[in-house]
């Protein structure tokens, strides 16, 4: 999946995605306070964390936000069914997406790189009280990429990101419920 990030009109940005499927989406970002995109920052954290079930990853696997809208290609006939099981089936995920995408883009945006690690570790105790489940030097990783993918947009206005196949979130089966004799509802 191809992301591409352009500064809008009125200076926040716009990410256009190109699925495997055809389909080409508008994510408007509302980030004009930041000079660091919102949305660039959910891209590398997820990717270089391997999170699959994050914003992007959920986007990859047919997934679409309310904000969002198709741009090019046509939709499969499932299209809201399948985004709306796959996007229930990832809302844990999302939700730690956005904590931790959080913490890298403000370690970025503020230069808060220092105390981005207990941070990180500070918003994974929010959903859980296993270990977290990324290293420092991942998480530093993160950090570095966005640093200069930001300092990239800065500059441009414009950035092209390619997503990992491998890191598309699968559709959830869709579940048939029966009841007695009568069949399928």
């Amino acid at each position: 999946m191809l992301i591409t990030f352009d500064r809008a009109v009125g200076g926040s940005t716009i990410a256009t995605i190109e699925r495997r499927d055809g389909v080409t989406l508008a994510l408007p970002g509302y980030d004009r306070k930041h000079r660091v995109p919102h949305d660039l920052a959910h891209a590398v954290t997820e990717c270089e964390l391997a999170m699959a079930g994050g914003v992007f990853g959920s986007i990859a696997g047919g997934g679409v936000f309310a904000n969002m809208r198709v741009l090019a290609g046509r939709e499969r006939h499932d299209a809201r069914d399948r985004s709306k099981r796959l996007l229930a089936a990832n809302k844990s995920s999302l939700g730690v997406a956005e904590c931790v995408a959080g913490v890298v883009h403000a370690a970025v945006e503020h230069g808060a790189t220092s105390s981005a690690v207990a941070d990180a570790r500070r918003s994974w105790g929010v959903f859980s009280a296993e270990p977290v489940p990324w290293t420092e030097p991942q998480l530093t990783a993160a950090i570095s990429r966005l640093t200069v993918l930001a300092g990239d947009f800065a500059r441009d206005g414009h950035l092209r990101f390619v997503w990992p196949d491998r890191l598309t979130s699968p559709v959830p089966v869709r579940v048939e419920h029966r009841l007695g004799r009568r069949g399928r509802v």
